[in-house]
């Protein structure tokens, strides 16, 4: 297995099948709908333009494992130092350790691009989820309850974070 930058041309349809199957499988995405590849080039076009990474995991074969990637956190310029992440495991290599390597690439990732803190948001009842980013260091923020509703039930999403040392130094601008 290696990590690259995934591109959209080479991943965009892995992308979409990873992701696709977590919203129709799981409350890992609060969606209903599957996600079209006119959707998944936005995506690219808008991590692209803020440089925001998306790594992928890849099998000697070229098959996408999984992937993780971040982005705005909320749009004001005070939070400029903070970005929300994900991370996506293909359903057939899940409970193998990619996740946690996923997001230590992730992490360096936003310690390179001077980030500060990294958010998940994540369903409460996502017990895996929850235990990998606490092996990583990140810790409980809050829990909004109720927050969404899918698969005929209320929904309490869980937010963990991650402080880095980074930046050197911020700026108000």
């Amino acid at each position: 297995m290696e990590f690259v930058t995934c591109t959209e041309e080479f991943h965009a349809e892995m992308i979409l099948s990873i992701l696709n199957e977590a919203i129709l499988h799981s409350t890992a995405l609060y969606d209903y709908k599957p996600r079209s590849l006119e959707n998944i080039s936005e995506w690219f076009k808008a991590k692209q333009a803020s440089n925001f990474p998306i790594i992928g995991a890849v099998s000697p074969s070229g098959e996408l494992l999984g992937f993780a990637s971040y982005g705005t956190f909320r749009a004001w310029p005070a939070y400029k130092y903070s970005v929300e992440h994900s991370v996506y495991i293909h359903k057939d290599h899940r409970g193998k350790g990619l996740g946690r390597a996923l997001m230590q690439q992730l992490i360096a990732k936003a310690v390179e691009q001077q980030c500060h803190v990294m958010i998940g948001g994540i369903d409460a009842d996502n017990s895996a989820s929850i235990a990998l980013h606490q092996k990583l260091g990140f810790s409980h923020a809050g829990t909004i309850k109720q927050a969404g509703f899918k698969f005929g039930r209320w929904l309490d999403l869980a937010f963990y974070q991650l402080i880095l040392q980074t930046p050197y130094a911020p700026v108000e601008d």
